[in-house]
């Protein structure tokens, strides 16, 4: 193997320009010729496909976003865009793929390497941490910093007025953002999709106010069942109609924004791991970090058991101290 080129693909996340990167650079040191794909698979069917340097990727670490831009492709849903991805690739020397992004981004490269040989790594990025083979996905911690800070801001003024807050976090089918800014937030109750019925502890908690403290936040999961913050707040407002309820959603603003400490080392480990794994052969694998060790996932168990709990420890300890 000569040349190897990474991409980002799906939804952007904070850490991306790192894993970048560690991957060029980690490249070079093992030899490799190293390319950028611009806009993910699309821009692999258009051939835009550039030549990277360790310079090109020199003043990007603390970045958000990433430098190769991204996109979800249509076409390379297709085999007819498949077949031209793979000739542009031939035509350029690639022979192996470090692909960083979620569960669409791994399924795309493991159809890849199934019909064509192009051997893939990748590396999970995504705000949602809902890949399992690694504890925490590139873009995470970030996010929930982002969102805490803006939880910390919208506290001082539900304190100053006596509000109640329903704050939306992103997450259409991961609690995980909401779960740990609720409980780094100090919120009284947290929404979320793999948990039912929070909506009874929520009012029941809100009943008995046993504090002198007169205001409340809430945090919803954008995917929860109950519906997004406003729906709920609605719901409330009709449960407890003289509260002063307000609904603040988040946004796109956990998406941006530069990447904390830990997801410059994470997403910089990882990178450098899918190099390595390239070079010794390696193929149609996820690498992620369990505990403190460099883990690697098949693609096909990444896709099939995406994380769909989150851990009952954590959510005890939500039901514990938020009341």
């Amino acid at each position: 193997m000569k040349n190897i080129a990474v991409f980002t693909s799906g939804g952007d996340a904070p850490g991306m320009n790192a894993c970048i990167r560690a991957v060029v650079r980690a490249g070079i040191s093992y030899g490799f010729g190293v390319y950028g794909i611009i806009r993910g698979y699309q821009g692999m069917i258009e051939n835009d496909i550039v030549p990277l340097q360790a310079s090109s990727v020199g003043n990007i670490i603390q970045n958000g976003g990433t430098m190769l831009k991204t996109a979800r492709s249509k076409d390379f849903l297709t085999a007819e865009g498949r077949k031209r991805a793979f000739e542009n690739l031939k035509q350029q020397g690639i022979e192996g793929l470090v692909c960083i992004g979620g569960e669409g981004t791994y399924t795309g490269a493991m159809v890849f390497e199934k019909e064509f040989g192009i051997p893939s790594i990748g590396c999970p990025g995504t705000i949602d941490n809902d890949i399992v083979g690694t504890d925490f996905t590139i873009g995470f911690d970030t996010a929930v910093n982002t969102a805490m800070e803006a939880i910390d801001k919208i506290r001082d003024t539900a304190d100053a007025h006596n509000r109640v807050f329903f704050v939306e976090v992103m997450g259409r089918h991961s609690g995980y953002i909401a779960l740990y800014c609720g409980i780094a937030g100090g919120a009284e109750a947290i929404l979320i999709p793999e948990r039912q019925n929070e909506w009874d502890g929520l009012v029941a908690n809100f009943a008995l106010k046993s504090r002198k403290k007169e205001f409340s936040i809430f945090i919803v999961s954008e995917g929860d069942e109950e519906g997004n913050a406003f729906e709920v707040a609605k719901r409330f407002q009709q449960v407890y109609p003289n509260s002063d309820t307000r609904v603040a959603v988040l946004g796109h603003i956990q998406r941006g924004g530069s990447p904390t400490a830990a997801d410059r080392v994470l997403a910089s480990r990882l990178g450098a791991h899918a190099v390595k794994a390239l070079f010794e052969g390696k193929r149609n694998l996820a690498v992620g970090i369990v505990g403190s060790d460099v883990a690697f996932t098949p693609f096909a168990e990444a896709i099939k058991a995406t994380k769909k709990d989150i851990p009952q420890n954590l959510w005890d300890l939500n039901i514990m101290i938020g009341k």
